[in-house]
């Protein structure tokens, strides 16, 4: 719970406790503190048992601390059933990019086992963009098509 206070920041707080409360009653006020703490510790772990035997023998593992979102998505992920690790251990991001990049700019790269994959015909999808000519322009060097009133 307080694994980042410091040497500095626990002196800085016991200085303030001694000018607030005074070195009279600092004792009693630790005292004070301590019980209450206990007291709430006490309380929670009691709810924590009614739960549990309320829910039954079918969740006699069940932890609390599993309710947490981060906890329950970690613990979901690192499940081994689902086959999400050799997903995740099989998908290179920087083989990727480096690929996508590569198609984007018009280099030509080693083809991988995905783009022979998804493919038809074992071919690589060409994603540079190269003028389609058509014989109909307008104008040579223009490579829009002709203004259409009727689809607009």
């Amino acid at each position: 719970m307080f694994n980042d206070i410091g040497a500095l920041e626990l002196v800085t707080l016991v200085v303030l406790a001694v000018l607030v409360f005074g070195p009279d009653k600092l004792p009693k006020v630790i005292q004070d503190v301590t019980r209450t703490i206990r007291k709430i510790r006490e309380f929670s772990d009691s709810a924590k048992q009614d739960i549990r035997q309320e829910l039954g023998p079918e969740f006699k593992d069940f932890e609390f601390e599993d309710l947490n979102p981060k906890t329950f998505i970690r613990k979901q992920l690192d499940n081994d059933e689902l086959g999400l690790k050799e997903i995740r251990n099989g998908f290179d991001l920087k083989k990727e990019m480096a690929e996508v990049t590569d198609a984007v700019h018009g280099r030509d790269s080693e083809p991988s086992s995905s783009s022979t994959s998804s493919g038809s015909g074992g071919g690589r999808i060409d994603m540079s963009k190269k003028p389609e000519t058509s014989g109909k322009t307008d104008k040579p060097g223009d490579d829009r098509p002709p203004f259409d009133m009727d689809a607009t």
